[in-house]
């Protein structure tokens, strides 16, 4: 998963997080992407990632933290408020494998007015990435990812009250892809 290493992600995602550090939390039921309509691209990917985390699960996962693990416990409080983490990605051996009207099926999706698209980066040599936040009653409930490049896709779609500023911590963690993003510390007084 090569795309979601590269620089403009993590400027972007940092980005997001001095833009909307510190989210409230929301009801976000609506804030899962469908993405079933992308199935039959599995046949063609020659590598796929599909993550479903729900509530439930993500709840029963968390249980298995530790809380005397600085890491962990620090994982196991983002998640206590989530409804759920889902991660699509394909990558494929050759260009054209998908098609604009795949990715216009998230798109469209994102359109919906309690999101709004915060991020937009478009390179030539390294793809693109889009970020979308869902707000909902004026407190964010949803964030979505969609990074391209022309031989692989990722979709990233986290439901529930994102804590941008905690969001690095889920990295490597319940199928999030290791994105690289170093979020400033707060200075000490």
């Amino acid at each position: 998963m090569r795309l979601l290493t590269k620089t403009p992600l993590k400027f972007a995602l940092l980005v997001v997080f001095v833009t909307v550090a510190g989210a409230a939390t929301a009801s976000a039921q609506d804030a899962r992407i469908q993405t079933s309509q992308l199935d039959a691209l599995t046949a063609k990917a020659s590598e796929t990632v599909d993550v479903n985390i729900d509530a439930s699960l993500m709840q029963m996962t968390a249980k298995f933290l530790s809380s005397k693990d600085p890491d962990e416990a620090r994982v196991k409080d983002l998640v206590n408020g989530l409804k759920g983490i889902y991660v699509r990605s394909f990558e494929f051996e050759t260009e054209g494998q998908y098609s604009a009207a795949d990715l216009e099926s998230i798109r469209s999706q994102l359109r919906n007015p309690a999101w709004a698209k915060i991020v937009n980066i478009n390179s030539k040599k390294e793809g693109s990435v889009e970020v979308y936040l869902m707000h909902t009653a004026g407190q964010i409930s949803g964030l979505a990812v969609l990074a391209t490049d022309p031989k692989e896709f990722t979709i990233v779609n986290i439901v529930g009250p994102v804590d941008l500023e905690k969001l690095s911590d889920l990295e490597g963690n319940f199928g999030v892809p290791v994105l690289g993003i170093e979020y400033p510390k707060k200075r000490k007084n």
